[in-house]
């Protein structure tokens, strides 16, 4: 048992090496074809580079010897490391007329998500038909009758004061928070507060660690700063806290990411404990701890522990609550709870991005959070997202795959047959106009194709039976 642990750990440790590796040639590969290296130029040593971007001198090297391969640098005996002539023209051309773009964005799941199909299982998004939908109008309706003026002025850049008084007065009564309107940043959906977040507290290779798996778009908003992502494997018990300490021990991270409450994408919890002591950790190794928690009330038992925010006492964690998936999607409405000497940090990024959240979404949510009416809807909405997850497992349970039932949220994750690659299955599936996630682009280190993320919330009962048999079929001719 231990020789395989240790294997693992092994592997794991090769793993993250090559990814570094990976991230370094990018990083220097983009600043050459911007041009901040000039042709003949002369480049930082190794050892300078190895120490500006906390890697190791090997790392460097090799990176090196990759971009002396592929053209770009070339080497002076005794002298070090200097811009080849023939760099630019190795630079992809451009199409007549186009402007390039200063980095290469990309959103995996958002490119997923703008394939149509008929089946949709990719999008962790509840069906609108879930949702109270004929309510909302009479909410509309008062916030004008209360609010006149609401479309005629722009919201305080750190949210409506009034809802944030009333989301303190929420916390304190379900998690026990002692907050101020003060601490509470109203954000444009829990997304930008992980891109503000980001923008704030991240340079180019700062060690950052993240869940493995993770969300995906969080992946590619880390990777879009040039983060060094350090994975932290998560379980159905949680995390090894051992493996934990040595990661903040040993990287120094400025933040580590994490979704420990009805995970995405494995619906797993964090118990109570493993928070205590995460935040005893973050307190200890002065790491930023980021719990971003979109599906706290989507719970099918019993409800789950106090976020991580509940155990702060010295300023080191950063919550994020998303609403809008539960409440209504379209208002887009997220907050961050942190202590002062962040929040006038987040605010200024706020500023830049959109100098608030539209007023006349955050009074609507005001009005229809605080109703009975909610209330009455989550109860329900917690029925229906159950038994669309039944019906999903029930589909699933001779297909031979794996998977931990998840105690809430809105997703399974499900575990192929082994040597099925899930990229493969998805080729076939969006052929059939059907979507799912696979499980790479969930991977920092992107390696988990025999893994898949199926969402149980947006399609129906009916859907969900005939997409998953589709599915299962589909597997077979792989």
């Amino acid at each position: 048992m231990q020789k395989e642990q240790r294997e693992e750990k092994e592997q794991r440790e090769r793993s993250r090496t090559f990814h570094l590796f990976e991230q370094v040639v990018e990083y220097l590969a983009t600043r050459i074809a911007r041009g901040e290296w000039q042709i003949h130029e002369k480049l930082p040593s190794v050892r300078i580079l190895a120490m500006e971007l906390k890697v190791h001198r090997l790392t460097v090297f090799r990176a090196y010897q990759e971009l002396k391969t592929r053209g770009l640098v070339y080497v002076k005996d005794k002298s070090g490391y200097y811009v080849h002539p023939g760099a630019e023209a190795r630079a992809p051309e451009p199409s007549s007329g186009a402007i390039v773009p200063a980095y290469a964005v990309r959103n995996r799941l958002s490119e997923i998500h703008q394939v149509p199909v008929g089946y949709q299982f990719s999008e962790a998004l509840i069906d609108p038909n879930l949702l109270p939908n004929m309510y909302f109008s009479d909410y509309v309706k008062k916030v004008f009758d209360l609010y006149p003026k609401v479309l005629a002025t722009y919201a305080p850049v750190q949210g409506d004061e009034e809802l944030r008084e009333t989301l303190c007065r929420y916390f304190a009564r379900t998690h026990r928070f002692h907050l101020t309107a003060p601490e509470l940043l109203v954000t444009s959906g829990a997304q930008q507060a992980i891109d503000l977040i980001s923008r704030i507290f991240i340079k180019p290779m700062d060690a950052v660690l993240i869940e493995r798996p993770t969300y995906s778009s969080a992946v590619d908003i880390f990777s879009q700063m040039g983060a060094k992502l350090v994975t932290v494997d998560i379980h159905p018990y949680g995390y090894n806290m051992e493996q934990v300490e040595w990661c903040m021990r040993h990287y120094k991270p400025r933040l580590f990411y994490l979704n420990p409450t009805f995970h995405n994408p494995t619906g797993y919890t964090v118990p109570a404990e493993q928070r205590k002591r995460l935040v005893e950790l973050a307190e200890q190794y002065r790491c930023l701890l980021v719990d971003d928690d979109t599906n706290h009330d989507i719970y099918f038992g019993k409800e789950p522990p106090p976020p991580l925010f509940a155990y702060d006492t010295e300023g080191v964690v950063l919550y994020i609550r998303g609403f809008s998936k539960y409440v209504s999607p379209g208002l887009r409405i997220a907050c961050v709870a942190c202590r002062p000497p962040l929040m006038k940090h987040l605010l200024t990024a706020k500023s830049l991005a959109d100098n608030g959240t539209p007023l006349l979404n955050q009074k609507i949510f005001l009005h229809y959070f605080t109703s009975a009416r909610l209330q009455q809807h989550l109860g329900k909405l917690r029925i229906a997202l159950q038994i669309r997850k039944d019906v999903m497992e029930e589909e699933l349970r001779d297909s031979g795959w794996q998977w931990s039932s998840p105690g809430g949220g809105l997703n399974l994750w499900v575990r192929l047959a082994v040597g099925m690659s899930s990229p493969a299955l998805l080729e076939r599936c969006l052929e059939a106009s059907i979507a799912f996630v696979p499980g790479v682009i969930c991977d920092p280190l992107r390696q988990m194709n025999e893994w898949a993320r199926f969402s149980f919330s947006f399609a129906n009962e009916p859907q969900i039976r005939a997409g998953m048999r589709r599915v299962l079929e589909l597997s077979r001719r792989i």
